[in-house]
């Protein structure tokens, strides 16, 4: 049998990997404004990335304002992410979050899975624009919203969140139909029946300046 060549083997292994979906590992902690991860959206067509979002040694800091949201250029489905996030100290805490699987037109907001950041409300659910999700009735109600279409919350179990200046950890983890949500340590809401089950991960802007550090997206993988 004849032997490959090192630059054949290359070439058949990319060959054989074309058409494959391979997700990767996404750390963002040193660079979390990476350009060739994020992209932006603002209902203000003149609003640049960089009006909103910068970078401080390591720190993504959102000013706030206009409305909007950064967002994965790729798409996302079974994964872990997770990253800190703190309120200035000496600001009052406002509003903020975690959109996951967002699908369909860029607009505030879109179509997707809130875990929520807004002061006292750090932990709950909000499937916005329809986006479908069940938890425990004691806990879970449903909206129909003039602006926002429907929408679906669930209530977190305890309130985790520390005080402004200080770092909170979030914990998303994204499993199939069932998304788990875990502050400082200890799991606060699950929802069940999540669909879509795959798309964009934003980070929103909702008129409050807001932190992030240490970033990291890890898939879920052998399932």
């Amino acid at each position: 049998m004849k032997r490959l060549g090192l630059t054949s083997f290359v070439l058949l292994i990319g060959f054989v990997c074309i058409g494959c979906r391979v997700e990767k590992d996404h750390r963002l902690g040193d660079a979390p404004l990476d350009e060739d991860f994020w992209s932006f959206y603002s209902p203000d067509p003149e609003c640049r990335m960089q009006d909103v979002w910068t970078e401080e040694d390591g720190v993504l800091v959102c000013s706030g304002s206009p409305l909007g949201y950064l967002y994965s250029k790729a798409d996302f489905s079974d994964f872990v992410l997770k990253l800190q996030w703190r309120w200035p100290a000496g600001q009052e805490p406002g509003k903020g979050g975690v959109l996951i699987r967002m699908t369909g037109a860029h607009k505030v907001w879109p179509k997707s899975l809130e875990a929520q950041i807004n002061a006292g409300d750090a932990g709950d659910f909000w499937g916005l624009d329809g986006y479908e999700l069940h938890g425990p009735l004691g806990r879970t109600r449903a909206i129909d919203h003039e602006k926002f279409g429907q929408l679906t919350n669930i209530k977190k179990t305890q309130a985790l969140e520390k005080h402004p200046g200080q770092w909170n950890a979030y914990e998303i983890r994204a499993d199939g139909g069932t998304v788990t949500l875990t502050i400082n340590g200890i799991v606060v809401n699950q929802a069940t029946g999540c669909s879509p089950a795959g798309g964009r991960i934003c980070l929103t802007s909702e008129g409050n300046e807001i932190h992030f550090r240490n970033i990291e997206i890890t898939p879920l993988t052998g399932k």
